[in-house]
């Protein structure tokens, strides 16, 4: 009991009276990343080895067979229990979201969910330091310190999600941007004689340079459509990916037209159109808007210099009569 209290005696004239309780937060923190490997782990089912093995003996074993399969083991898959999403649902949706930000991998919902958890606790880590200094330096608050500690952990938990919607919604205006000129483009292939996926193609490579986001999916478009996948099954997939209502518009146009079988030239020449006049009415919504920000800004920045300029040699005025009245 001796050596307790002369270690509690301790961080209390080094840290104030909240010492103690400090350093006990601090040992747990550390004893929860060190056990935290142990809970993680987990022993792989022997079925799963099983389907595994089988999956590998049926590999082909000729010459080049390594260029078309990856085998290389991802170094979270033994935390993919943890790491992602187990209702179908769920996962569906983040997956949807990293897809529609132009993250493709297959790993990407695990990478996502690694990251936040691993930023959260950087930033657990990090704001326990910095109340250990401002410890040093004072006598905060018990509320001053739990913000300090949570609030950084809460920044770096919440990082990545505030990031991937943010590249989400930059990539789908970009996509909506320059949309209208990829289907005059492919509007003009298609009236030179190329078919659909030709022009698919010739259209991904011309529009790279200025909309790189578009011209990525028009290429997976047409890598899945070289593959052998049916068009409506790829064009349905490609609207899902972009996320963006043109997009899906322009795929429920193609669909009808292939079910029908009227001219794809038509089709393309009217939806065309419609998507020009609707980028001249989003400019026009935005050109409209502009005159209300600009109101607001002048008020902000106008009215009070302008009320100082008017109003304040009569209140001077005003003071010195009033000081000279002795009131």
């Amino acid at each position: 009991m001796e050596f307790f209290g002369r270690i509690n005696t301790f961080l209390t004239d080094s840290f104030g009276p909240f010492g103690p309780l400090l350093a006990v937060g601090v040992l747990g923190m550390f004893l929860i990343l060190l056990t935290l490997p142990v809970l993680l782990k987990k022993e792989e089912d022997p079925l799963d080895k099983l389907r595994k093995a089988q999956a590998g003996s049926r590999l082909p074993k000729e010459k080049g067979a390594t260029l078309r399969f990856d085998n290389k083991k991802d170094k979270l898959e033994k935390y993919s229990n943890f790491l992602e999403p187990q209702d179908e649902e769920e996962y569906s949706a983040i997956r949807l979201k990293l897809l529609q930000a132009g993250y493709r991998s297959k790993t990407a919902v695990r990478t996502f969910h690694f990251l936040q958890f691993a930023l959260g606790i950087i930033g657990l880590i990090f704001g326990s330091i910095w109340a250990i200094v401002k410890m040093a330096n004072g006598e905060p608050t018990t509320t001053n310190l739990m913000l300090t500690v949570m609030i950084p952990g809460l920044v770096g938990y919440m990082g990545p999600k505030y990031w991937v919607t943010r590249r989400r919604e930059a990539r789908i205006e970009a996509i909506t941007n320059g949309f209208p000129d990829a289907l005059d483009m492919m509007l003009v292939c298609v009236e030179a004689g190329q078919s659909l996926d030709q022009a698919i193609i010739r259209v991904a490579r011309e529009i790279r340079a200025g909309f790189p986001d578009l011209a990525d999916e028009f290429e997976t478009v047409a890598n899945e459509m070289k593959a052998g996948k049916d068009r409506t099954a790829v064009l349905r997939d490609m609207s899902e990916r972009t996320g963006v209502d043109d997009v899906a518009s322009f795929v429920t146009v193609l669909i009808q037209s292939s079910t029908f079988g009227t001219s794809i030239a038509d089709a393309l020449r009217v939806y065309a159109s419609e998507m020009r006049d609707k980028r001249v009415m989003r400019a026009e919504e935005k050109a409209n808007t502009l005159p209300t920000k600009m109101t607001l800004a002048t008020m902000m920045l106008t009215v009070p210099p302008l009320l100082i300029i008017l109003l304040g040699p009569s209140v001077y005025g005003i003071a010195q009569t009033f000081k000279q009245l002795g009131i």
